[in-house]
């Protein structure tokens, strides 16, 4: 069931270029401001540089 008071208004929309980690961060968060986001990566993966680390600081743990 739909509660009709806690549905959100879309403000427009955006595109964001990059779905490395702050691109993904910037989606969100624009996305649950109520705009409706378009994401525009090169590559077929998300994740940027961070999916070729392999350990993540400051833990050292395992990032794959």
């Amino acid at each position: 069931m739909k509660d009709e008071n806690n549905k959100k208004e879309i403000l427009g929309s955006v595109m964001v270029v990059g779905g490395g980690i702050a691109g993904m961060q910037s989606a969100l968060d624009l996305a649950n401001s109520g705009y409706y986001v378009y994401m525009l990566e090169k590559s077929s993966a998300v994740g940027g540089m961070m999916s070729q680390l392999d350990k993540t600081f400051p833990t050292n743990d395992c990032a794959m």
